[in-house]
């Protein structure tokens, strides 16, 4: 297996995301990332694996016993949050996470409040953490940078994993694992995933769980992708051309109510405008034929589930919350027990939680 030591950062930066993926992994044919920086590095069996470890993980955790143990696995560990971008929900499901597992953890949520503020580079800092930290989670508004550094750490005197919990514009592999996760607990007694339609609403093109989550779907079979959003705001082609390459089905729209009726899952997303090149860009674009309200949820099919990444603005109207299909706060919880698998299998751990006896 090769790994990051092996290879220059200048020549790793221009593989493609598939040829990078070697070298984030831990030696041995089954082994889970080392560092997790992109859904690319999730085939479908290691998603099933860990899905079944976040289910193991949240059954030990009903009973004080159980959850006792598991706070024991990893008392030995310290992880770093360094979140230089806005966040609650991503931030707060990775300490819970952490917290699950018995971690220990520091973090950094503002550059005010760290040496960024005299100066220091945002590289220096994170050397700076992994001194201290034996996993480092971080955020960034920086596109690559979870990436470069992974490479940095593993060339280092001291190489501790990096989870990526959220690049720029890029990749938000993380929340794609959550969302892969609710769909497949959505769908598990229903027949699965595979074969299912889920239809794409929103700002796509800056959207970069969707990014994340449209790839992830390629792993099962016969998912058909429905991308509904204003033209400015459509899906990139770059996704579309992953697409194309896997052969995956898709329909590129501007009508959500005409697609809400073919839809087994509607994943909404906000308007995108931190993002904005100019100000008050994404104001001056129409979205209002974009959103999930009581009309749309007449037409959406009884079997099927409403989702979103959060925050939301008025994308989903409130009206939808009480309605068994919305699954948006449901999904926001899975994300504290995927991310705990997720941790536990970067630290080598999926084995000994699975055959507990718990």
């Amino acid at each position: 297996m090769a790994n990051l030591t092996e290879i220059g950062w200048e020549e790793f930066e221009a593989l493609s995301l598939e040829e990078k993926k070697p070298y984030l992994q831990r030696s041995g044919a089954d082994a889970m990332p080392y560092h997790t920086l992109f859904a690319q590095q999730f085939d479908r069996p290691l998603l099933d694996r860990l899905c079944a470890l976040s289910n193991r993980i949240r059954f030990i955790n009903k009973s004080r016993e159980g959850a006792l143990y598991l706070k024991s696995v990893l008392a030995h560990k310290r992880a770093m949050l360094y979140f230089s971008q806005p966040s609650s929900r991503t931030f707060l499901s990775h300490l819970a996470a952490c917290q699950i597992l018995g971690i220990t953890t520091g973090s950094v949520r503002d550059a005010a409040t760290s040496s960024e503020f005299k100066g220091e580079s945002r590289e220096d800092s994170i050397r700076t953490f992994s001194s201290y930290f034996d996993m480092i989670i971080m955020r960034s508004p920086e596109r690559g940078l979870a990436e470069r550094m992974s490479w940095e750490l593993s060339n280092s005197s001291r190489p501790v994993p990096i989870l990526n919990a959220g690049s720029g514009k890029d990749q938000h592999p993380t929340q794609a694992l959550l969302d892969i996760y609710t769909l497949m607990r959505s769908f598990e007694e229903k027949g699965g995933l595979d074969g299912r339609t889920v239809v794409f609403c929103g700002d796509l093109k800056r959207g970069r769980t969707v990014r994340s989550l449209s790839y992830l779907l390629t792993a099962f079979d016969g998912v058909k992708q429905i991308f509904v959003a204003p033209k400015e705001l459509q899906i990139s082609q770059d996704v579309l051309d992953i697409l194309d390459s896997r052969g995956v089905e898709y329909t590129l729209s501007g009508d959500l109510k005409s697609a809400t009726p073919l839809a087994d899952a509607v994943y909404m997303t906000r308007i995108q405008d931190e993002w904005d090149e100019a100000k008050g860009e994404s104001a001056k674009i129409d979205t209002s034929r974009f959103k999930f309200g009581a009309e749309e949820l007449s037409l959406l099919p009884k079997d099927a589930c409403i989702m979103h990444p959060l925050p939301r603005r008025d994308e989903i109207a409130t009206c939808c919350d009480r309605d068994p299909r919305a699954m948006y706060w449901r999904q926001m919880r899975n994300g504290m027990w995927i991310r705990a698998a997720l941790i536990a299998a970067t630290f080598g751990l999926e084995k000994t939680i699975m055959e507990c006896g718990y």
